[in-house]
């Protein structure tokens, strides 16, 4: 039986205390007197308080841990094991004293000190953490940039710019440390230590493409265009086949009035598999704006926006809608809509523009179709009841045409332009089925809020 409980132990010991030392007891000694007996309780209680832990039964571990305390006050995993237990019952001061008591008791068990570590962070001790974790550094320098972030904490900026600058000559360059980095230069407004910085990066390391693209940034930032302009100039000459460097070359070329150079940067953006959406859809504002400004370069915005509808990016295809919408150009504009339906089918405020393209486009009978599907998802949208009433009129379908849009009346709220819409299409209905009494009575509803309005 004894034999059993010794490799259960050892079962449990092995993934729940890896690494421990358990020097103080040997559990697979033979007793030979009556310590052996102290040795056999210590070993059934210790084993009856992992059980009980597993299980959640937190004071009943602890229980049984301070009857191991009892037989033997001086094995450190003792100590551990409470502090674990203490936390969980939410007694943080006997917490911290098992814990330290762990920890004294072997001073360079990395377990034990993570653990207080750990413990003093929860507990936004951050004094007590930055001295423990000072400790935990001498076994791995993965600390190191716990420390470093403690100090930020405690706002210690020299002391963490001081660890990041060691972390990175050990290890290179990192981003969550230039995260860390860059939060610090903020915070202390050091933006030419900042530059300064990247400066040191970039004659250590001129290869490397991100130390440019961040200088540029700081230059711009900071107000530094001509400095900007010269490092993505050289950011270039260092490799031409950068594709994230037309993301500042093409604004330096419109300033320039360098339109060619301005419109081959932006579409090497607008093609490059490695920009993000986000910053493509910028400069695609860009040059739509630069297009109105000179029309004469349309014919680059139409070979661009071609590319732009095979790729499915939807703001994208949305900021083409627009840019036609604005031209008046309204068939463009329906094109690019559904595309970007295509993308996301739920996006009412696409549906709606595509519904009354539609209509402007006398387009009647998709317009009768896709009004009906925009219903089926939208019921309490009164313009898709409009839109739908409006298609039905135009296809001579008076009788559904009033239905509908009388339907749709009850979802108008606080819209009197709309509301007249609705009165004037039913007068419409209403005089093509020859009931002339119903359709002077919605016309003069029409006008009567058409002059409130």
């Amino acid at each position: 039986m004894k034999y059993k409980i010794h490799i259960l132990f050892l079962f449990f010991g092995i993934f729940i205390f890896p690494q421990m030392n358990y020097s103080q007891v040997d559990f697979n000694k033979k007793p030979t007197d009556d310590l052996g007996d102290v040795e056999d309780q210590f070993q059934e209680y210790f084993f009856e308080a992992m059980k009980q832990k597993s299980i959640e039964n937190y004071d009943r571990s602890v229980t049984a841990l301070l009857k191991c305390k009892e037989l033997d006050k001086n094995v450190p995993v003792i100590y551990y094991e409470l502090g674990k237990n203490y936390i969980k019952l939410k007694n943080f001061g006997s917490a911290e004293d098992a814990l330290k008591e762990a920890v004294d008791k072997e001073p360079n068990n990395e377990w034990y000190l993570d653990a207080l570590y750990a413990f003093y962070v929860e507990q936004n001790d951050l004094v007590k953490a930055i001295n423990t974790v000072k400790l935990l550094v001498k076994h791995h320098s993965d600390y190191k940039e716990d420390l470093a972030g403690l100090y930020v904490k405690t706002e210690k900026f020299d002391d963490a710019l001081k660890i990041l600058d060691e972390l990175d000559l050990e290890y290179g360059i990192s981003v969550s440390r230039d995260i860390m980095r860059n939060r610090i230069y903020e915070v202390t407004g050091r933006k030419d230590d900042q530059i300064k910085n990247l400066e040191a990066r970039i004659d250590s390391n001129p290869e490397r493409e991100s130390n440019y693209i961040a200088l540029i940034f700081r230059y711009s930032e900071n107000n530094e265009t001509e400095k900007a302009y010269e490092t993505a100039k050289e950011l270039l000459k260092v490799n031409p086949n950068s594709q994230t460097v037309h993301l500042a070359l093409y604004k330096f070329y419109l300033d320039d009035n360098e339109s060619e150079k301005a419109i081959q940067s932006m579409k090497i953006v607008l093609n490059s598999n490695e920009i993000r959406p986000e910053s493509k859809l910028k400069v695609l504002s860009d040059f739509v704006n630069f297009v109105k400004a000179n029309p004469e370069y349309e014919a680059d915005l139409v070979e661009v926006t071609s590319l732009v509808g095979e790729k499915n990016d939807e703001k994208s295809l949305l900021e083409l809608g627009q840019y036609y919408l604005t031209k008046n150009d309204k068939a463009n504009a329906l094109k690019y809509f559904q595309e970007a339906l295509k993308v996301d089918a739920n996006n009412f405020s696409i549906i709606k523009n595509v519904l009354l393209l539609h209509l402007d486009l006398k387009q009647y009978k998709e317009a009768n179709e896709e009004s009906s599907k925009a219903l089926a998802k939208f019921p309490s949208q009164p313009i898709c009841y409009l839109v739908n009433g409006v298609a039905l009129n135009e296809l001579n379908e008076p009788k559904k045409a009033a239905e509908m849009l009388e339907s749709g009346l009850d979802w108008v709220i606080d819209d009197i332009k709309m509301e007249a819409d609705f009165y004037t299409q039913i007068s419409k209905s209403y005089t093509q089925l020859n009931n002339t009494e119903k359709a002077k009575s919605f016309s003069d509803k029409a006008k009567q809020l058409e002059i409130q309005n």
